[in-house]
């Protein structure tokens, strides 16, 4: 694997999550494989999650790691070709990759969708530059579109805790306050489409995903129903993706919000969200503390997800 920026390049998900089995249970167990080598992790955004687990991940890995936050620690950097560069924006990102490059084996990057230009989003026109002129493996730690390295720890998250080889598992839109990128739930989705389970995606009218990541899902717009019988529950918010109303925030319906009582429409299910999470937005209080909650667990598996990843990008570009 040369780079990562789909949860798909993993190849075959059993072998995988084989893989993310060993590293859990062995995480010091190929520390020589990364001596001497660099991560660079770029962020464009926030971060906690991806942050703290990817550098873990790297350090596991005998790594040396750099964190480079783009918008506190340097220059302003301009991403479009051909505008005249005499605004707030200090350096092109057409000479800052070369230069990132030149410092590092591995390059880490996180870059959220803009809301700007629906085409620019997904065309992960920031992304697809540090694999294109920075002639190093380049891995996603969220993009536009998806979010690879959360998608893995889903799954290796559902693999641990399944009671069933072929669990129903839900994607339930949920309401926030702001505009969320699809990254998280079109990845998910994608995810989802490669394991063979009862996936079923729940939704507002006007919120349905990219048919490309939906894929072979059954969608509603009744939440009820869907969660009838569910073995996990994956809430997360988005904006619209269709049309016009791309990126929009189209409707706040707290009826979405996962409640006990929405819970209790389930087996009994586990309760899962990638965090940060708005409480009594998102969820309930009793729910996120409930024991059937795996938000902690799942944060967890980020480093092994991390971890496993760079593992296999080390491995094949020796």
């Amino acid at each position: 694997m040369r780079h990562f920026t789909s949860i798909t390049q993993l190849g075959d998900l059993k072998n995988a999550l084989m893989a993310a089995k060993y590293v859990k249970e062995n995480p010091y167990a190929d520390k020589a494989l990364g001596e001497n080598k660099t991560a660079l992790l770029v962020f464009f955004n926030n971060s906690l999650r991806t942050r703290l687990s990817t550098q873990k991940a790297a350090l596991n890995l005998g790594m040396n790691v750099i964190v480079l936050d783009v918008n506190q620690g340097a220059w302003k950097l301009e991403t479009e070709r051909g505008v005249i560069m005499d605004g707030d924006k200090s350096e092109h990102l057409l000479e800052a990759i070369p230069v990132m490059a030149s410092y590092c084996d591995v390059i880490g990057v996180r870059s959220f969708a803009r809301f700007e230009s629906k085409e620019d989003d997904y065309n992960e026109v920031i992304l697809n530059q540090f694999i294109q002129h920075s002639g190093k493996p380049v891995f996603s730690m969220e993009a536009a579109t998806r979010h690879p390295l959360q998608t893995f720890a889903d799954l290796i998250t559902i693999e641990e805790y399944k009671k069933t080889t072929r669990p129903k598992v839900v994607l339930t839109w949920a309401p926030h306050p702001k505009a969320l990128p699809q990254a998280v739930p079109n990845s998910f989705a994608e995810g989802l489409n490669m394991t063979g389970y009862d996936f079923v995606i729940a939704n507002p009218e006007g919120y349905d995903l990219a048919p490309e990541f939906v894929g072979n899902a059954r969608v509603t717009h009744n939440q009820d129903e869907a969660l009838e019988g569910a073995d996990f529950v994956y809430a997360k918010n988005w904006s619209a993706y269709e049309g016009d109303n791309y990126g929009k925030v189209l409707n706040q319906d707290r009826s979405w919000t996962i409640s006990s009582e929405k819970m209790a429409l389930t087996n009994n299910a586990f309760f899962m969200h990638c965090l940060p999470v708005r409480r009594n937005m998102i969820v309930t209080d009793d729910v996120i503390e409930a024991p059937t909650s795996l938000v902690i667990p799942e944060a967890a598996n980020r480093v092994v997800s991390a971890q496993t990843v760079l593992k296999m990008i080390l491995e094949d570009n020796k």
